[in-house]
């Protein structure tokens, strides 16, 4: 699977990397060192305290490379897409009723449903991408399909 991503994105998660793999990892390697020497690990609350740290670092580096092997770099066809893109705020009106939403097409890192920004990845995000003003678009969902019309495209 790729994930839909901007250079942006990128450069952001190589940076968090870089930081893990570096200061981060010698910092926890002091701090498990620092407290086995406190004796009995065994019973040594900081010693396990630092290895799970070390543990939960190492696994977040995991997925750090993951994200930036499998990216999809988005930044040309964001240029090119003549509808709804990454970046773009969508005002939404659901099928029966006449309430207008305002949604953001965003990338899978900046997702933050609870504010309105969906990923182009999700159900909602797929099928709005690239679409026109004044298309309507039908939402797969485990509740059943709905359909949406795209209101209007705010590009910023």
């Amino acid at each position: 699977m790729n994930n839909k991503l901007t250079k942006k994105d990128v450069e952001k998660l190589q940076k968090e990397f870089d930081y893990r793999k570096g200061p981060l990892t010698m910092e926890i390697a002091h701090e498990k060192m620092l407290a086995a020497a406190h004796g009995d690990r065994s019973e040594n609350a900081e010693y396990k305290a630092a290895k799970s740290n070390m543990y939960e670092n190492f696994r977040r580096m995991g997925y750090l490379i993951k994200m930036i092997r499998s990216a999809e770099i988005m930044d040309d066809v964001i240029g090119k897409t003549a509808g709804a893109n990454i970046g773009n705020k969508l005002l939404i009106k659901f099928e029966g009723s006449d309430d207008i939403e305002e949604i953001e097409l965003v990338t899978t890192l900046q997702v933050d449903i609870i504010n309105g920004k969906f990923s182009i990845e999700s159900p909602i995000g797929k099928v709005l991408f690239g679409k026109l003003i004044g298309d309507i678009v039908e939402v797969e969902s485990p509740d059943g399909n709905y359909k949406i019309e795209l209101i209007n495209i705010i590009k910023e």
